[in-house]
């Protein structure tokens, strides 16, 4: 199932069930897969036109009034062409807008470098007051939904909208502020984001067969880090991976090379996208183009 049926059937639910509860576009209601909900909620599903700074200032301003609102759109248009209104509208006047990056990273595949938003979290990451938060798969983001709903606050949700591998099963229990030990291991300390999860544990029982004990952690809130989780994982292995589809600059990378630096210094390898901009491709060519697959993973693990 894609992950914008699931962001829409539960945002539809969510609707239902609470009138504060809106959504806005920028012209992409189709991409998003928001599009049906104008004609179910035809006075909260709202499109503004291509013109999504404007996008972020009616969001904060029916915040202001007590909605929620969502507004959704390609990750660097959420980000990059609204910066200053998403820095200043959402985080400076902590309003309570949920802003939905879509396609970030190599997801945005055939749309090419222009569309690609390898910086979207290293720019959000910089505004105080805000949670940055990329589920993994469908079932992490339908128990996040809620709690989305339930936090009152600036939010930046990373989505990529297509299907991806399952992580986590019906049994999973979600919490916001606490990253998922989705394996314990002595030997090293993989902290894994997003798309790069599901790789990473593929990684991992590779890694097993091989002798070597990893620990992977899923870090899905970039911004408030589970600080507790993953220095309690790091001063158990003295070693740490990171695995991100986002730049190396700013991203969990430099997050978590500024935990560490503060309090627990420790050597660091990256796998991210170097710096360099995208291009067009398909999601499994770019990612042996950037180097987010799997194999990478064992290898700079082992090394």
């Amino acid at each position: 199932m894609e992950m914008r049926q699931v962001f829409v059937e539960e945002l539809e639910r969510l609707m239902k069930a609470d009138e504060r509860v809106c959504v806005i576009d920028a012209d992409l209601a189709r991409a998003s897969g928001t599009l049906k909900l104008r004609e179910i909620f035809p006075e909260r599903a709202l499109d503004v036109g291509v013109a999504e700074a404007n996008m972020a200032s009616v969001a904060a301003g029916m915040a202001s009034y007590g909605y929620i609102p969502f507004i959704t759109t390609f990750a660097p248009f959420a980000t990059r062409r609204m910066c200053d209104q998403f820095a200043l509208s959402i985080c400076y006047a902590d309003t309570n807008v949920k802003v939905v990056g879509t396609d970030p990273g190599i997801t945005a595949e055939l749309n090419g470098g222009t569309h690609m938003a390898f910086e979207d979290m290293s720019i959000v990451r910089t505004f105080p007051n805000v949670v940055i938060f990329e589920p993994v798969d469908v079932e992490q983001l339908r128990q996040a939904m809620p709690a989305i709903v339930d936090y009152k606050g600036p939010m930046y949700i990373r989505l990529a909208r297509k299907p991806q591998p399952d992580v986590f099963d019906s049994s999973y229990k979600f919490d916001m502020f606490k990253a998922d030990v989705i394996k314990e291991g002595t030997d090293i300390t993989i902290l894994a984001t997003g798309i790069m999860v599901a790789k990473a544990v593929e990684a991992v029982k590779i890694l097993a067969d091989k002798g070597v004990n990893a620990e992977l952690i899923n870090v899905h809130t970039l911004k408030p880090l589970d600080k507790d989780t993953i220095l309690k994982s790091i001063k158990k292995t003295n070693k740490v991976l990171t695995v991100e589809n986002h730049s190396i600059v700013g991203g969990l990378y430099g997050a978590i090379a500024e935990l560490t630096a503060a309090e627990y210094p420790v050597k660091i390898s990256r796998i991210g996208i170097e710096d360099v901009s995208g291009q067009v491709g398909k999601l499994d060519e770019l990612a042996e183009i950037y180097k987010l697959t799997t194999e990478e993973i064992v290898v700079k693990a082992e090394k």
